[in-house]
């Protein structure tokens, strides 16, 4: 049995519904924190309204949903490859939380929302900081959990 403690580099052969539980719990853990910053920067609102409400409670939701969705897009297609340490995993996790920066909200939010594409301005560069938490959090969530399987 793997320790915390000893966990390293190796490879793991989860099931897919232990990869599902990796990226969701993951998904959730790095989601509230991200949603946390995201609360003190006041854009949940502008996340609410992706869904037709200006409710920061809203805001949150749909935020979650999509921590969620993201989290389990790594660790289904790549948690038995990728997320295999600790280390691994928060470096994978930082560089998908860049990679979904650039996706969501320099991309797809602003197409969706009728505003300037690739517009890096100080909300933006928080936002970067929030995608890299959620990230990092997420990586090291999933390798817990997939390195701690039944």
């Amino acid at each position: 049995m793997t320790t915390a403690s000893t966990l390293t580099h190796r490879t793991f052969t989860a099931s897919l519904g232990r990869r599902m539980a990796a990226g969701a719990i993951g998904g959730i853990a790095g989601g509230i924190v991200f949603g946390m910053l995201m609360a003190t920067m006041g854009t949940l609102p502008v996340i609410a309204s992706m869904v037709g409400s200006t409710s920061a409670v809203v805001g949150f939701g749909v935020h979650i949903m999509i921590s969620i969705l993201i989290g389990l897009g790594l660790t289904v297609l790549f948690g038995n490859s990728l997320l295999t340490g600790y280390g691994r995993g928060a470096l994978v996790g930082l560089g998908y939380g860049a990679i979904w920066w650039v996706l969501g909200p320099l991309l797809m939010m602003p197409l969706l929302m009728g505003m300037p594409l690739f517009n890096v301005d100080t909300i933006a560069l928080m936002s970067l900081m929030g995608h890299l938490i959620y990230g990092a959090i997420l990586g090291l969530v999933a390798v817990r959990i997939l390195a701690h399987r039944a």
